[in-house]
Formats: C-alpha cells, structure tokens, sequence
C-alpha cells in the first residue's frame, strides 16, 4: 500500500508539474496511473490531500542543519550551498524534460492551494535568517568578519542569494550552473565580510 501511495505521488507530481493545479482532474490522475477514481480516493481523500503529499515529497524546503552557536560563518556558507545543492537535486531528480518554468509555476500554485504552505515556509525563512544573525554576531565576536556590517540586511542577503537562484535556472536551465552562481556569490559576499 505504500508503494501504491507513493506510486500515485509521483505520477501525479508528473501531471502537477506539467499543468496547473486547476488543469489537473482526479479524472486524468485517475487515467494517467490506471486505477479507478474509486482505488484513488481510496488513498487520498481528494485533490487538496494529494498535491499536499506531491508538494511534501517533491518539495523539500528546509533549513540548513548547522550548530548555530559554534559553526563559522565560512562553514555556514558552505553548508548553504551543500543544502541548497541537496534540495534542487531532489527536486530535479532526473529530469530530461526540465523546464525550470514549469518548477516555478507549481511552486506558485502552493501559495494558493496548499493551505498553510506559505505559513509553514515564512516560519522556514525566518527561521533561517534568525540562525544567521546568530552566526553573524558569532563570527564578529570570533574576529571571523567586520564588525560594521548591519547583521540583519547581511543575513537577509544569505537567504535571498538562495532564493534567486531560480533566476539561473531560468536562464541556463540547469541545477549545476545555478549552484556555481550560488557558490561564488555566497563565497564572494563571505570574502567582503572578512576583516
């Protein structure tokens, strides 16, 4: 039965990813895995329950697992982009039809039909950004980084360095060049804050 549960997941994350959450019916999830609407509602209530479980599965948006009272602000930067790495591959999981346009639509869909999704990932970035902070004033009191930063915009510039990489996915279409671009402006930001 999981395996079953899974199998739909991943067949309708297909479906969700290629057309809009409005386009998607249980009639074609139904069809495009081959069971009755009957077998499906069996494991998933309805459409609302299934694209959660999609968005959860394929989705993984999380924080980044440092011990924020002694982790540098160098190995900070390295742990962002190591996760940052880990999150797109999952997300990108052998995609030969990748288009980063379609990733960015459904994740605009969560924002309208998963309840709570923007809730949970406000509670995320801020939850992201206060560990910066932390690991900033940390790394001004080890004498890692300047002491004249504004600790609130620098983290801030952490998390949105993140976010916009879906520009360099747009633009190259693809995970590794949109890392490199993530890499050397997080490490670039870095070597500005360093005494």
């Amino acid at each position: 039965m999981k395996d079953t549960r899974a199998y739909i997941i991943d067949e309708a994350y297909k479906l969700f990813l290629n057309h809009s959450y409005e386009a998607v019916s249980i009639s074609m999830i139904s069809e495009a895995i081959g069971f009755t609407k009957g077998a499906l509602y069996h494991h998933f209530k309805n459409k609302e329950e299934l694209y959660r479980a999609v968005i959860d599965k394929h989705f993984p948006i999380t924080s980044v697992s440092v011990d924020v009272d002694n982790v540098s602000l160098k190995e900070y930067t390295s742990a962002c982009i190591n996760h940052t790495h880990e999150i797109l591959k999952a997300i990108f999981v052998n995609d030969e039809n990748f288009i980063p346009v379609n990733y960015l639509s459904m994740i605009a869909d969560c924002f309208r039909h998963y309840e709570g999704f923007s809730e949970n990932k406000a509670h995320v970035i801020e939850s992201e950004v206060k560990n910066v902070e932390v690991i900033l004033r940390n790394a001004i009191k080890r004498g890692e980084v300047r002491s004249d930063i504004n600790i609130k915009m620098v983290a801030l510039q952490y998390f949105s360095l993140s976010i916009g990489m879906a520009g360099d996915l747009i633009r190259n279409s693809s995970v590794d060049s949109a890392i490199k671009s993530l890499k050397g402006q997080l490490n670039q930001l870095y070597y500005l804050l360093k005494k």
